[in-house]
């Protein structure tokens, strides 16, 4: 896993930290030109992600979820999610996301959400 796709409202320092301790991620963020644009519905940015083969990294574990069963229920995929759990530290956060992307398996986080921290 080295492609993610993060959420508008995720600050721009975990690009910034994430780049600068694996150079060779890409990392593509909401609104970006590269990437969908601001305010792209959650079901959209699922088929964006299965399409770019993209994890996205968001804060929004409370509805996504549900968009999630609704994109496998009508037989798509997505390589994975990441949720970033609220009131988490932004070092913390990083640390687990660079032990993640540093030990996964190739498609281990397909289809799944996985919330960072890890506990």
């Amino acid at each position: 896993m080295n492609r993610l796709l993060l959420d508008e409202n995720l600050a721009a320092l975990y690009r910034e930290q994430l780049l600068r301790h694996d150079p060779g991620l890409t990392i593509r963020r909401i609104g970006g030109s590269d990437a969908p644009g601001i305010s792209t519905l959650d079901p959209d940015l699922l088929i964006w992600c299965e399409k770019h083969d993209f994890v996205l990294v968001t804060n929004n574990g409370s509805t996504m979820p549900v968009h999630l069963t609704d994109h496998l229920v009508a037989g798509r995929h997505v390589p994975g999610i990441i949720v970033i759990r609220r009131r988490a530290r932004v070092g913390q956060v990083l640390e687990h996301l660079l032990a993640i992307l540093g030990a996964s398996f190739e498609n281990e986080y397909r289809n799944r959400i996985v919330y960072v921290p890890l506990q």
